[in-house]
């Protein structure tokens, strides 16, 4: 691996909610054994679909991360946001003081921002006309909230408070955005990542696409069915090198570096060439040549489209014998934009506990994506480099590198 001549960036801190785990321990218990989420929804009435399970995250309490705020006055999507930035500022050993003292920047990707919410409103104009809209209500859904609410329940006033709308990659866009910020020395620490909660919108459009499974998410399976929606939120906090040091903070991870691009190709069919290009991109940014990458997070999202072409572009970039390649929605499900973002604490605890995550509930392989997914249990690893891929609608495509810290570019 090249050595940057820039910042380089370190995390210090991770937050993780998912139907498989709230905290980073039971997230990455969850893992480890290889834990599926999927229930059937109970978020909103599934009345009228043949088939309706999903990964929602289960015995989540508001008020036991969202202290400042009134936990009533935002959103689902923002609680989890709150609740991840809380966890990964306790993981990093920050005291909300030493956070206050330093230019913040918190950054969070999403999909669906308050849907939700969304979903709520046209239930109650519905049923008792637009004149009893709750306008407290009405005010939770704006999807800024998913930022700002991190700023203001963590106190933060030296902040820039952004949120990203890029569809399934918005997490891994988020991530690369925090780096930027940290390598520029524009802010201190950066706390950034992606959260959704489910919601009716986003089902009965995946639904209607013929993309959801009936029982379970099979990602490179020959009898692949396609996604189950989930919610969740997974949050980095990112800080450079010398500060961690400065600091005597435990290191993670690095992020080695990462790629963006837009290639506007289809509304909803990822396009090959592209995909490669952005992991070239990300891989030519972290000064990491193919043969150095150990493990990749694919999209992986389990239908028929997506893993093929994924497989393909993988190929392309990594040649006929790619390094193994998992997919963590076969136990998490699609939480839309927080998908990358806990993909990625997946890639960290991949490297900080020394583990492959396993992809669950495989049968057979698909001939045509021919790849190593580490079918169904887990494998003891030292992965050193791990590539993160997040792929979205429209062609938006977002893939980050980490690496373990110290490494050979130390």
């Amino acid at each position: 691996m090249a050595a940057r001549p820039d910042r380089r960036v370190v995390v210090t801190g991770l937050g993780a909610v998912s139907g498989i785990g709230t905290g980073v321990a039971e997230f990455c218990a969850g893992l480890r054994a290889g834990r599926s989420a999927v229930r059937p929804i109970t978020a909103f009435d599934t009345t009228g679909f043949d088939h309706a399970m999903g990964c929602e995250v289960v015995g989540f309490v508001p008020a036991d991360w969202v202290r400042e705020l009134d936990p009533s006055t935002i959103g689902r999507a923002a609680q989890f946001s709150v609740a991840a930035a809380r966890m990964a500022v306790q993981d990093a050993e920050l005291t909300e003081a030493e956070l206050r003292a330093r230019p913040v920047l918190v950054c969070v990707g999403t999909t669906d921002g308050e849907s939700r919410d969304l979903d709520h409103l046209v239930e109650s104009e519905v049923r008792h006309g637009f004149a009893a809209l709750a306008p407290d209500l009405a005010a939770r859904v704006h999807a800024g909230r998913l930022s700002s609410s991190v700023a203001h329940e963590l106190g933060l006033r030296r902040v820039e408070a952004v949120t990203l709308p890029t569809a399934c990659a918005a997490g891994n866009y988020a991530i690369g955005y925090g780096c930027d910020a940290i390598r520029s020395g524009d802010v201190t620490y950066a706390l950034c990542g992606g959260s959704d909660a489910l919601c009716r919108k986003t089902f009965a459009g995946f639904y209607r696409l013929g993309t959801i499974a009936p029982e379970r998410c099979q990602p490179f399976d020959r009898d692949r069915k396609g996604i189950l929606t989930a919610e969740g939120a997974g949050l980095l906090l990112l800080e450079s090198l010398e500060s961690a040091r400065d600091r005597g903070a435990r290191i993670h991870a690095e992020v080695l570096g990462y790629g963006l691009n837009c290639d506007a190709h289809h509304q909803v069919a990822p396009e090959e060439q592209s995909v490669a290009v952005c992991m070239s991109l990300a891989l030519a940014n972290a000064g990491v040549r193919p043969d150095e990458v150990d493990l990749i997070s694919a999209h992986g999202t389990g239908t028929r489209a997506n893993d093929v072409t994924e497989a393909a572009a993988i190929r392309r970039v990594f040649g006929p014998r790619p390094p193994r390649t998992v997919s963590v929605k076969s136990m998490l499900g699609h939480s839309m934009g927080a998908a990358s973002a806990l993909a990625s604490v997946a890639c960290i605890l991949a490297i900080s506990e020394g583990f492959i995550p396993p992809t669950i509930n495989h049968v057979a392989t698909d001939p045509e994506c021919g790849l190593d997914c580490v079918p169904n249990v887990a494998i003891a690893a030292q992965p050193r480099v791990v590539q993160n891929n997040g792929l979205a609608f429209g062609g938006n495509n977002a893939v980050v590198v980490y690496g373990r810290f110290p490494g050979d570019s130390a």
